[in-house]
């Protein structure tokens, strides 16, 4: 039986998908994202965050199978609230294999995976089919702007999301709106291009900046280091979107 990291699981949540649902947010992401507002989650190991009211310790090892029993114990009122679990992070699918044993053991409960896109394909598949919506990043389609903000290629992004097409489990795209980095007009209507005609696309989700983003990294011993100007406004720009007959929306 495999162990896994986890650093929060947050109930009674009502953003993360339909109805009332449990996340779980996984430790460690290969991601490098100069926006990240979930830095704690971004190493794979348990870590004490330093902060104005004491130490916490971000991270809790768990075995697949207490993590499937704390979850199926709130299963009744998942199904009641038209819910189920979010599986988030940091990225979940750097730890997929925890996650899909974790997911086999659950009691009929919707699944929902929240990821980046950016794993080894046999990971995303393994783990995209068993849920049964997906919410999937998308934050830039220019792979050197992506490389600068993120510090990752967007290439095993951008396949992902072909294989996630091909297995025909609907998903939402959602983008960040980052000034002057993924809210242009270029990047969103390259975003535009790239999902239109996906038969499992349910809707675009743009998410505005959230300017709070770099509070915690201090208490993570991190600097904030954005590679944008978080003073300016995000461009909502839902035009390029409607054009090509997608539906969309700001979250």
């Amino acid at each position: 039986m495999l162990t896994g990291v986890v650093f929060d699981i947050k109930e009674f949540a009502v953003h993360d998908g339909p109805g009332l649902r449990v996340t779980v947010f996984l430790k460690g992401c290969p991601l490098r994202c100069s926006w990240c507002h979930n830095p704690e989650g971004q190493s794979p190991a348990p870590q004490v965050l330093h902060g104005s009211a004491g130490e916490r310790l971000a991270g809790v090892t768990f075995s697949s199978r207490a993590l499937a029993v704390r979850l199926n114990s709130l299963a009744a009122w998942l199904r009641v609230g038209e819910g189920g679990v979010t599986f988030s992070g940091g990225e979940p699918l750097a730890q997929a294999d925890f996650l899909a044993e974790v997911i086999d053991q659950l009691a009929g409960v919707h699944v929902l995976l929240d990821t980046s896109g950016y794993a080894e394909e046999d990971s995303f598949r393994k783990v995209a089919a068993k849920s049964q919506l997906v919410y999937f990043d998308l934050k830039l389609i220019d792979p050197v702007a992506h490389l600068a903000h993120t510090g990752v290629d967007n290439q095993p992004i951008l396949r992902n999301l072909r294989v996630l097409n091909e297995l025909g489990v609907p998903f939402v795209i959602r983008v960040p709106l980052i000034p002057g980095v993924t809210d242009t007009g270029a990047n969103l209507s390259a975003i535009a291009r790239t999902v239109a005609g996906m038969p499992g696309l349910q809707r675009i989700d743009l998410l505005p900046y959230n300017q709070a983003a770099g509070a915690k990294y201090a208490a993570c011993g991190m600097i904030f280091e954005p590679t944008f100007d978080e003073s300016e406004r995000s461009n909502i720009n839902l035009s390029c979107f409607k054009s090509a007959g997608l539906k969309v929306r700001v979250v």
